[in-house]
């Protein structure tokens, strides 16, 4: 080990994850586990070992890896255990069994969030909704006419009746797109002064895993996706990425920043990480 002590360098770059990768460690004994799923069983598809937790029997997905210590992943699918080379099977089943609270409490919480996304599917067809700043648009398809138009609670798209599910999907696509730029834009041209800071560029993201990221140029990067949710959740988000401006980490005095304008932040906070959104697959 080299005794000399590496100074630090001072991040570059902060973002903001989306909910499918929030995974807070807490802690149930096996009783109180046992009853977050609904059903007893819960299998990964490619589960090659399994642990009773509790009264809930959990197949996994076991692997070797080159690594120092055991890793736990919770997924659509299920859990995923990764192990160093040199651990006995015995010892990952004691670490399974002690993170047992944890890994049914997350399987739950995925499965939650995997019928959530189920029920938000959207029926790409004229009639069809999408939503929008949390409420719903009407799909409208209009042949007489060109590009898109919001009505109300309408989204006119000028595509024929009969287009095919991917044609309306990117038609509604790229309006989202044309909207997120110039809704952000005006987002952080509305909280930027109040921070003191200036950002230099917009870039919109579809990334499954992040919903904002900033750079210490000034550059913000926000997932267009964020339109499916509310305005004051929209700008949550935009004042989070506009503090990291002011502090390139997660720590108390950014905390405090982004709590100097919206204090009411952690219900924000919590919405946003709760909340399923629609998948665009191919978007």
């Amino acid at each position: 080990m080299n005794s000399k002590k590496k100074k630090a360098k001072a991040p570059t770059h902060a973002a903001l994850a989306a909910p499918e990768l929030a995974t807070d460690a807490m802690q149930l004994d096996n009783a109180a586990a046992g009853q977050v799923l609904a059903s007893p069983h819960f299998a990964h598809p490619h589960a090659t070992r399994q642990a009773q937790l509790g009264n809930v029997l959990v197949a996994y997905a076991f692997k070797r890896a080159k690594r120092r210590s055991i890793g736990f992943v919770v997924g659509a699918q299920g859990l995923v255990v990764s192990a160093p080379r040199w651990l006995p099977l015995a010892g990952v089943d004691a670490a399974v069994r002690d993170k047992g609270g944890w890994i049914v409490q997350k399987l739950g919480e995925a499965q939650e969030r995997h019928a959530q996304q189920q029920a938000t599917r959207i029926s790409w067809v004229n009639g069809g909704t999408l939503p929008y700043l949390a409420q719903p648009l009407v799909i409208d398809l209009v042949p007489t006419q060109r590009g898109a138009l919001l009505n109300g609670g309408v989204l006119q798209l000028g595509l024929p009746l009969d287009a095919p599910p991917d044609k309306i999907r990117a038609a509604a696509h790229k309006w989202l797109l044309a909207q997120a730029r110039v809704l952000f834009a005006e987002r952080l041209n509305h909280f930027a002064p109040q921070l003191d800071v200036q950002w230099t560029r917009l870039a919109l993201s579809s990334a499954a895993t992040r919903w904002g990221s900033a750079n210490v140029t000034g550059a913000i990067r926000l997932n267009w996706r964020l339109l499916h949710h509310r305005m004051e959740v929209i700008d949550y988000v935009v004042v989070h990425e506009l503090s990291h401006l002011r502090h390139m980490d997660h720590s108390a005095r950014f905390w405090d920043t982004v709590g100097s304008i919206l204090p009411g932040y952690p219900a924000l906070r919590a919405e946003l990480r709760s909340l399923a959104i629609p998948k665009w697959e191919d978007c």
